[in-house]
């Protein structure tokens, strides 16, 4: 699937996509975090375009050039987030996600709140709805040790479909072959052939598929720790991406 005309591709600020005889370079350049730099690629322009649902398989090859600052990976997700059209809704994902070390987003319990993962969030779900009225009591009864240890994963997480497996960041340095076999009932993640993670209550309606990098990062904490922010990019970086396969 290297064929450019199957993908939508966006490139924000001085992201560049590019694409060669054997596949995807999606491409920052060095420089100042005074505006949000964007490269990625989808296989849709719009959510009504969504067309993955389970059964699924996605197969490819990755690996990153330079230092990652900001986040970068890919998968499904339901493009939560449209700030160009006022556009929100509550978070759905089956991906490989990096983020570098100025993100926390340290939603799975002993977990850590950036680096390379393998991961799901299903907050379109039953029991984060039921609980979501109570969210602003929740933040500060996590703010308690005793609470957010006993209470955070069998409850919030749980609740947000959030199942987590962090990798060596050092897999990002050359090619890997990168799986995702998402069905029903759960997803198995694979690096290489080896599973690293089983998830349970994932997303079951459909999901776009995207792969990105970019120069932002984010805090999430159950604490109710919210941040948001651009990084300088000391030096290019990219993503390199090869044998997409998705079926």
């Amino acid at each position: 699937m290297n064929d450019i005309e199957l993908w939508h591709v966006t490139e924000l600020g001085k992201g560049r996509v590019r694409l060669d005889d054997v596949g995807f370079s999606l491409n920052l350049p060095a420089g100042p975090s005074a505006r949000y730099h964007d490269a990625q690629i989808s296989d849709y322009a719009k959510r009504a375009d969504f067309r993955n649902a389970p059964p699924r398989r996605l197969s490819l090859r990755a690996r990153a050039e330079g230092e990652i600052k900001g986040t970068a990976g890919f998968g499904f997700w339901n493009h939560a987030f449209m700030p160009s059209q006022r556009s929100y809704r509550l978070p759905q994902a089956i991906w490989f996600f990096f983020a570098s070390r100025e993100s926390e987003i340290a939603l799975a319990q002993g977990r850590p709140g950036s680096g390379w993962k393998a991961a799901t969030f299903n907050a379109r779900n039953w029991r984060f709805l039921t609980l979501l009225p109570l969210a602003p009591l929740g933040f500060l009864l996590m703010r308690n040790a005793l609470l957010y240890n006993s209470l955070w994963r069998p409850i919030g997480q749980r609740a947000l479909g959030i199942s987590e497996a962090p990798l060596d960041s050092s897999l990002l340095n050359d090619w890997r072959r990168y799986c995702i076999d998402w069905r029903a009932d759960g997803a198995t993640f694979s690096v290489d052939g080896a599973v690293v993670l089983e998830a349970e209550h994932v997303a079951r309606g459909k999901l776009g598929f995207i792969a990105w990098i970019d120069n932002q990062y984010a805090i999430v904490t159950p604490q109710g720790r919210f941040g948001w922010g651009l990084l300088d990019l000391p030096r290019a970086q990219s993503l390199l991406l090869r044998d997409i396969e998705i079926s």
